[in-house]
């Protein structure tokens, strides 16, 4: 083994070691919500229509999720080091691309250059800071990584608000390269090699299923509000390819992705409200930005000014949270951002065309707390019943389900505006400003239904993983029968 592939656990500033990696997953989240507010510009640019302009999300969430499941295979195959180098780089390729792209094409071809990247390094963070934070330190580790998962989705549209007010979108795809070339930097002198590169035989079969069945599944819920027939027809041959995909690598030797960590509850329950967390923020996020352009008549630049309170508050959170986890533990914590986040979207539903922007601010805080809130302690709840080895697949599943999530969120917040939207003209309605804001709050129902299903599981939460307290109790009983033999 070379010196560049020398195994380093432990090293001297772990936060350093991680910060180049954060940076790459906080560009790669910021970037699936920082297109939203710029999609009429770029539809004006290359006189294309909605449907078209989407497939910049789409396309990039599809790339994201068929990338994520071989994450933690390539974890086996290539250094840490090269790795990260890999997708930093190639996020700056696609960002270039973009950025220059002369015609539709050639833009959404960067979009899914961009996703690769964000596909590999997205489970990176966590399994990372699984490696080289100590246990104790873990909830502040895992709260940074949380952080970029929570933060950058939510000040994704007031940066390209304020870019767009004074800038072109095109701006947007190189403010990516200047954080990304920062990131790059910082981790060439910090990172170092934390998995052990042991290439084992690579599973055709297993990459092929993977593939097809989390394609199709982004696919088809992108495709709901489109044409159903297509998007079901998607749908439900993806779920039966996943369906085989799993009970494939259930019974592999050395599984492309161990599923068998599903089995654990602890994780199973945090797993599930990490994603019910995402589909809250990407969903409110979907749909928050469009409501105040022409639900409420805000001027585009103005809409970035009036999110970012919520997303400063996003990050004080995020990161509080972590730290708090390590101290008190997940059971409450979750329990109170879920139920922070119910009342959120609910103000969202009493609002109306003539709600003050004080008000939708105070909204949007409220959200941006309870999100955060729950969202760290889950995570490291489900992360922390696994072992070091079952870290690189547990984080791997959570982020592959969460991009589905964030797919589903997108598409059924889509499809409940366009039908509130619908019953409202039926209805006799004539303002396009009350159709939109009917639409809203249509959606912002489905956000609050996630919020309510997430405060339920939370029950299921408890401050020690099972695995936890099975160490203490062979620890004391170690301990016991030490003294015993001292007697």
């Amino acid at each position: 083994m070379s010196q560049s592939q020398k195994i380093n656990t432990r090293p001297e500033h772990p936060i350093l070691s991680l910060l180049g990696v954060l940076i790459g997953g906080f560009v790669g989240m910021f970037s699936e919500t920082s297109l939203n507010i710029a999609l009429p510009s770029i539809m004006k640019a290359f006189n294309i229509e909605t449907g078209t302009a989407q497939w910049l999300v789409t396309g990039y969430m599809l790339v994201i999720a068929i990338v994520l499941p071989l994450s933690s295979l390539l974890t086996k195959h290539f250094s840490t080091r090269g790795l990260v180098r890999f997708g930093l780089l190639d996020f700056i390729v696609g960002s270039a691309i973009s950025a220059l792209a002369m015609n539709f094409p050639m833009l959404l071809a960067g979009r899914m250059i961009q996703g690769i990247a964000t596909g590999i390094i997205l489970p990176l963070m966590f399994s990372i800071a699984m490696r080289i934070f100590p246990p104790d330190k873990l909830g502040a580790a895992l709260g940074m990584a949380a952080l970029v998962i929570m933060f950058a989705p939510a000040i994704g549209p007031t940066i390209s608000g304020i870019i767009l007010g004074a800038l072109s979108w095109r701006y947007i795809f190189w403010s990516f390269i200047v954080f990304l070339l920062i990131g790059l930097v910082i981790m060439e002198k910090n990172l170092t090699n934390v998995f052990e590169v042991t290439k084992p035989k690579v599973d055709w079969l297993a990459i092929a299923l993977s593939t097809i069945s989390f394609g199709l599944i982004v696919f088809g819920i992108s495709f709901l509000s489109k044409n159903i027939a297509t998007a079901l027809v998607a749908l439900i041959v993806g779920i039966i390819f996943l369906v085989i995909y799993i009970r494939q690598q259930l019974h592999a030797k050395t599984p492309t992705l161990d599923f068998s960590v599903l089995k654990t509850p602890e994780f199973l329950t945090g797993s599930v409200l990490v994603m019910l967390n995402f589909g809250i923020t990407l969903s409110a996020m979907y749909l928050l930005p469009m409501y105040l352009q022409n639900g409420l008549g805000i001027a585009v630049a103005l809409t970035g000014v009036v999110m970012l309170p919520g997303g400063i508050i996003n990050a004080i959170v995020s990161f509080g949270a972590g730290r708090a986890y390590d101290k008190i533990g997940a059971k409450m914590m979750s329990r109170l951002g879920f139920l922070i986040s119910i009342v959120g979207s609910a103000m969202f539903l009493f609002s109306n065309s003539n709600s003050s922007l004080g008000y939708i601010i105070v909204a949007h805080i409220v959200l941006m707390i309870g999100v955060p809130l729950a969202m760290s302690p889950s995570q490291t709840y489900g992360l922390n019943s696994l072992d070091a080895y079952q870290s690189a697949d547990g984080s791997a599943i959570i982020n592959t389900f969460q991009q589905v999530i964030g797919a589903v969120a997108t598409g059924i917040a889509t499809i409940l505006l366009s039908t509130g939207q619908a019953n409202y003209f039926a209805n006799g309605g004539h303002s396009a400003k009350l159709a939109f804001t009917n639409g809203a709050h249509y959606g912002f129902m489905f956000t609050l239904i996630l919020a309510v299903f997430g405060f339920i599981l939370a029950f299921r939460v408890h401050n020690k993983s099972k695995e936890t307290v099975d160490v203490e109790e062979t620890e004391e009983a170690t301990s016991k029968d030490k003294e015993a033999v001292t007697e």
